[in-house]
Formats: C-alpha cells, sequence, structure tokens
C-alpha cells in the first residue's frame, strides 16, 4: 500500500501539528496571517509544542510528550484560568494540564486584557469552554464572568484560600498574575469532578439578596460618618437638635423629619420655632448639603430593604427557611444575609443527599466517635467553625473561618434579640439560647468569648431546626448508623 503524502514544506508541518493538538485557524489567527509561518510557529510556542521541523505528521505524538494526558480528563476541552486584577484580567488558555507547570510557565504565552470592548473582544476570541477564576473583587470579577455566561461559557469560582497552596504543588512558588492564571487553567483538570472543590454557584435571585445585604452593609458604614458630622455641627450652629433621634416613618418613603427639615425637603412648625429661638450661629449651606446627602442615602437604604424583603417573602423556596427565621427573631436583613450564604442547604449534604454523619474512630482517643459533617460545613460557612492549627506542643484552636460578613451578622442578632430581655423570642429553642447565655454572664465569662461561643451555638441549633423543617429531622439519619 501506498504511504500517504506528505509535504515537506515547513508551514503546512506546523499545520499539520495544530490540528491534530486541536487548534483551528481562528487560533491561529491571533498570532498573525495564516499564510505566515510564523503565525503558526508562534501559535505552538504559545501552548508548549516546541515548532522543530519534523518530517512526517505522525511525529506530532512525540510533540505532545510535554503534555500530561494522565490528568486529562476533559481532551480537547478548552480551559481558560483567568486572574483578576483591578481594570484588567491575565489569561491562560490550556487543552490539557502541562507535565511540567513551572516549564510551561515560561513558554506559555498569557494574554492580559483591558476591561474594554477590545479586551471583552479577546477574550471572547479565545473560545474557552470553562473559565475559572477567584472571587477577589466581585465587583471586578463580575465583569468577566457576566461576559463569558452570555456566549455559555462555564464559570466556576476558586476559593481563594485553596490557590496558594495548589500554586506551590504545581512548583510555581513565586506569586504573580501569570502564575496564578496558571494555577487556576490546572486546577480544573486536577479537581473538575470534585465539586466541593469549587465555590458554590449562586442563583439570580440568591445573587440580588446577597447584593442588597451587601449594599445596605455600605450604606449603613456610610451613614455614620455623615450623622456624626452633622451633629458636630449642630452642636454650634442648631444646640437645641444636635441630640434628637429622628428615624425614618415605617410606612412612608420621606426622609427623617429633622434631616429632612434641615435639607429643606420636609415642614415642621415645630423645628421652625425652636430655630427661632436658637442661641446657635445658624445653620449654615455645609450642613444642609450634608443633611440632603444623608436623606437620600436613607430613602435609598428603604427602597433596597423593600426590594430584599420582597424577594425573600414571594419566592415560595425560601418558605421553609422563613418559618425556622422566624422562631430565631432574625430580621428581614439578617434573614437574607444567611439565606444567601446557605440556600440550598442540600448543598451540604452528602452524596445521598441526605445531612452526612459518619461514625469512625477518633485519631487520638480510637473511640468510635460520630462527626457530623454537613452541621461542620453549615457552620464554617456561617464563619463560626474554628480551624485547628497544631504544631508540635501547641496545640490550639485558631480564630472562626468563613464568612465574616455572617459571622457579624449573627453577633448583631445577639446584641439586638438575645441580650436585650425584652426582646428576646420565647420559644424552647431560643429559651435554650438564652439560658447559656444569662449563666455565662453570672459565671463572669469573657463577654467575647460568651458571645462567640453563643454564636455558635445559635448556628448549630439553626442547623437542626432547618433540617427538621426542610427534610426531617437528624436523629433519622444518626439513628440509621446504629443499626
Amino acid at each position: 500500500m501506498n504511504e500517504p503524502i506528505v509535504s515537506r514544506r515547513r508551514i503546512d508541518q506546523l499545520r499539520a501539528i495544530a490540528s491534530d493538538c486541536g487548534f483551528r485557524n481562528e487560533d491561529a489567527k491571533r498570532f498573525g496571517k495564516l499564510s505566515r509561518t510564523a503565525t503558526w510557529e508562534a501559535l505552538l510556542e504559545a501552548y508548549g509544542i516546541p515548532p522543530q521541523v519534523v518530517d512526517t505528521v505522525d511525529t506530532v505524538d512525540n510533540q505532545l510528550q510535554s503534555l500530561d494526558t494522565e490528568n486529562n480528563l476533559a481532551p480537547g476541552l478548552r480551559v481558560l484560568g483567568l486572574d483578576i486584577c483591578k481594570n484588567s484580567v491575565v489569561a491562560c488558555l490550556l487543552t490539557q494540564k502541562p507535565t511540567q507547570p513551572r516549564d510551561a510557565y515560561h513558554s506559555l504565552e498569557f494574554f492580559k486584557l483591558n476591561a474594554d470592548a477590545a479586551g471583552i473582544k479577546q477574550l471572547l476570541a479565545l473560545k474557552p469552554d470553562v473559565a475559572l477564576m477567584e472571587p477577589t473583587g466581585i465587583n471586578y470579577q463580575r465583569l468577566w464572568g457576566i461576559q463569558l455566561a452570555k456566549v455559555g461559557v462555564e464559570v466556576r469560582l476558586v476559593s481563594n484560600n485553596k490557590l496558594p497552596s495548589y500554586r506551590k504543588t504545581l512548583d510555581l512558588p513565586d506569586k504573580d498574575d501569570d502564575a496564578d492564571a496558571l494555577a487556576l487553567a490546572c486546577y480544573y483538570f486536577d479537581y473538575q469532578h470534585l465539586p466541593r472543590r469549587f465555590l458554590q454557584v449562586r442563583d439570580s435571585i440568591t445573587v440580588r439578596i446577597r447584593e442588597c445585604c451587601l449594599r445596605l452593609a455600605h450604606y449603613n458604614r456610610v451613614q455614620s460618618p455623615i450623622i456624626n458630622r452633622l451633629r458636630q455641627d449642630l452642636a454650634w450652629q442648631f444646640p437645641e437638635v444636635m441630640n434628637v433621634r429622628s428615624a425614618m416613618g415605617e410606612d412612608d418613603n420621606l426622609p427623617p423629619l429633622l434631616w429632612g427639615w434641615i435639607a429643606g425637603e420636609r415642614n415642621s412648625s415645630r423645628y421652625d420655632r425652636l430655630y427661632d429661638l436658637s442661641v446657635g450661629s445658624g445653620i449654615e449651606d455645609e450642613t444642609r448639603f450634608a443633611a440632603k446627602m444623608y436623606c437620600d442615602l436613607a430613602i435609598q437604604e428603604r427602597r433596597i430593604e423593600a426590594e430584599l424583603a420582597t424577594l425573600i417573602k414571594t419566592d415560595m423556596r425560601f418558605l421553609p427557611y422563613r418559618k425556622v427565621f422566624g422562631r430565631f427573631g432574625l430580621g428581614i436583613q439578617t434573614q437574607g444575609i444567611i439565606l444567601s450564604q446557605v440556600f440550598p442547604i442540600q448543598n451540604f449534604f452528602g452524596s445521598d443527599n441526605k445531612p452526612e454523619v459518619v461514625k469512625t474512630k477518633g485519631r487520638n482517643s480510637k473511640k468510635t466517635t460520630t462527626k457530623r459533617r454537613s452541621e461542620a460545613r453549615f457552620m464554617k460557612s456561617l464563619g463560626v467553625a474554628p480551624t485547628r492549627q497544631w504544631s508540635g506542643d501547641d496545640q490550639k484552636k485558631a480564630s472562626q473561618s468563613g464568612s465574616d460578613f455572617c459571622r457579624k451578622a449573627l453577633w448583631q442578632w445577639i446584641f439586638t434579640r438575645i441580650e436585650p430581655q425584652k426582646n428576646r423570642p420565647t420559644n424552647p429553642t431560643v429559651d435554650k439560647l438564652v439560658t447559656y447565655f444569662v449563666e455565662g454572664k453570672s459565671q463572669k465569662q469573657p463577654i467575647r468569648l460568651l458571645r462567640s461561643r453563643l454564636a455558635a451555638k445559635a448556628a448549630r441549633a439553626l442547623w437542626r431546626e432547618l433540617v427538621a423543617e426542610i427534610v426531617g429531622g437528624l436523629e433519622t439519619v444518626e439513628n440509621a448508623l446504629d443499626e
């Protein structure tokens, strides 16, 4: 049988190698004209395939020895690692995981794409199937995630605390944008079938709930210094009202009466009379401007609160969660914070779609112990699960890890619903938490330590109540282990 005719032209040989590697003309166009040998050389060099002269296309396999196919569970998949910067990204495109990532770091081409129309066009021209990025600076990451999702690219998020150690396992000890982008792309090939290795991707309603909660927290931080500045100015401009507490009404969208009056947006005969008799030097324009700014923030805050309440109360998926939150006396904003973190609760379950509870021998005691793994994951997501730091004889538990946002929300719940006696909900679950808090105070326990432990107990009680409400009691699962 006659051997197939093989071209001796270098450009044809390079094209054949590129074709066997899964590259298309569109990929090569990024490096220049298709008729130029240098274009195809640059393409192959960018992906760690030396563009040396070959006699036949059969030697393509030798060119691919630098790529690890043993760990490549998705051959031909175009995986894009994106390291997010403030107004740009660094991109690394892989079709296979390199055997020697450090060598690939020096030979691969990395693309720096600006956050503009040209950068988005370049990003989409890479035609990725999957994109991986860290959620650092969620607002910076969001632009790229939205653009990729629009064209059907799967977007996965890798936790910020997982990437540094993984990057070192690739022998990429130096921290820079290119190394992070390469590590993110490699991460997919190692862990693509392990969902817990990636951060949960929330649905659009849950995402909006979280956005509302974050925006409300921001407005709260912004308002405090404005109010403080206003009271300082009123101390000499209109001292009779400097300590007046003026808030928005429950049912109206008007600004608070005092600040609205100062800003000229509301009328008040009472404040008119007080101002006429005031010993102050008179309200200045800067004070009126600050009051106007505060009124605008207060009105916008009310609008977001109304939207948040509507999102939570009109979605029937949240009904069992709201029932449990009501028992704990959680406010609408705290409900939104926790809901955006734990919904759906099935994400914490095991592979059988039930709370994961296992019995194993303790590493030190060698006694049979019950490990409530789903509960531990739930508590960690709320920021109240301590992390172990053992080294030699120094054995301690570090401060809680997880969501600072949720941990602060639980502390605020303690301040407003547990510590004030008149605000405490009355039901058996909360009664146990109140009893623990009162006994701790009577024993003179350090208040911060007591609140921290109470937050952890509250999270554990919240878990058990949610499981009982949504899927049934935990006792059924734990009793099955003894059968």
